[in-house]
């Protein structure tokens, strides 16, 4: 039977294949994606911040359906103005977006949402993961917040259109929600630093926290935690890499400039380039949680723009690597400490690592809980 190409079933059942052994794939195939994404999308041009803008009146509809139904990340708000209100090109960070859908997907089996579970999300954004749970669990299972009005409001409109009708709040998800609570589950859509305690006092025992985790250097992980009748939380680290955009309040400070150090040095116990490994980037910054980096291969630079500590390190002549520091935080120390600690593990991933949240701190542990341990900076 030929199909029509406007036939969004068909696109929806061609991205539902792509999950053929989730519980989730019904969901996928019922809920119509397009109507999360508004009246426009911003496209990434060659330059790299600057965005382009597809409505959805100008373009084909079967163009449209394969760009609703592609597994693919669509960003829908940059620097605060949604697509639907951007005129021509602009420049600037995403602040939202349609996560493709097989990372959505992954993020709810990771959480370990099945039916019954009341759930809480953090972060609404185009509301489409809402949709999803609302469809698998029931509008009254399904709590999710949005930090941003404007956002909210596009959310709750596609939500309505669909036929979905979950708890919405426009709010600072990282204080969750507590008219709802408790919840079985909490998922969390953006990046955090650390895990908010709200949080903690909102789920309840045996209950989960799942959200990825971000830091100021860029590292990540995935952490999936499970609440103990004393109130603390603790899992390790899932093998996924997972990221999503992270919670504004968690976002690092400015940078003003940082300062090439000069004067003495001393060689460097480690190679800085095991900074742009995934897992090393995340073991240096465990150690120095307020610095933020800059720049990679020859040069690296750790600023903490709190004390105004700063470390440099370069290469001489000779292929050395060598390491400027001042300030009151001895930033390099800290990363070569860490380093080292990870290498003689063994240099595993993430999966090797977990997290422990009680009411007076926040630690990540290698190996197991009694290993080395790093305090989050909460």
């Amino acid at each position: 039977m030929n199909v029509p190409a406007t036939d969004a079933s068909h696109f929806r059942r061609a991205l539902a294949e792509h999950f053929p052994q989730s519980a989730w794939r019904e969901a996928v195939e019922s809920v119509p994606r397009e109507l999360f994404l508004g009246a426009a999308i911003y496209r990434a041009t060659e330059y790299g911040d600057r965005w382009e803008v597809i409505r959805r009146d100008e373009v084909p509809a079967d163009e449209w359906l394969r760009l609703a139904y592609s597994d693919e990340t669509w960003v829908t708000q940059v620097g605060g103005v949604m697509a639907d209100d951007a005129t021509g090109r602009t420049s600037g960070p995403p602040t939202c977006s349609s996560t493709m859908p097989g990372l959505v997907v992954r993020m709810l089996e990771a959480a370990q949402i099945s039916g019954g579970a009341k759930v809480l999300e953090i972060g609404t954004g185009t509301g489409y993961s809402a949709a999803l749970m609302c469809h698998r669990l029931g509008d009254g299972a399904v709590t999710s917040i949005e930090y941003d009005p404007a956002v909210a409001g596009h959310a709750r409109t596609a939500l309505a259109a669909g036929g979905y009708a979950p708890t919405l709040v426009v709010g600072d998800g990282l204080s969750g929600y507590e008219k709802n609570a408790e919840y079985d589950r909490l998922i969390a859509t953006c990046s955090v630093r650390y895990i908010p305690m709200p949080w903690m006092w909102q789920v309840r025992d045996g209950g989960t926290i799942t959200t990825p985790l971000w830091g100021w250097m860029g590292g990540t992980a995935f952490a999936h935690l499970t609440l103990d009748d004393a109130g603390y939380a603790s899992g390790r680290f899932l093998q996924d890499r997972l990221y999503f955009m992270t919670a504004r309040p968690h976002l690092p400070h400015p940078l003003s400039h940082a300062v090439l150090l000069r004067g003495p040095s001393r060689p460097s116990r480690i190679d800085p380039n095991l900074l742009d490994h995934e897992t090393g980037v995340f073991v240096a910054q465990l150690a120095a949680p307020s610095a933020q980096r800059l720049g990679t291969g020859d040069e690296t630079i750790l600023v903490d723009v709190a004390t105004g500590s700063q470390a440099s390190s370069s290469k001489t002549a000779e292929g050395e690597w060598v390491v400027r520091q001042h300030g009151p935080l001895r930033l390099w120390d800290a990363v070569e400490d860490a380093i080292e600690t990870w290498q003689q593990a063994g240099s595993p991933d993430q999966s090797a690592f977990g997290l422990r949240v009680t009411r007076d701190r926040q630690y990540v542990w290698l190996g197991d809980n009694d290993g080395p341990s790093w305090d989050l900076p909460v």
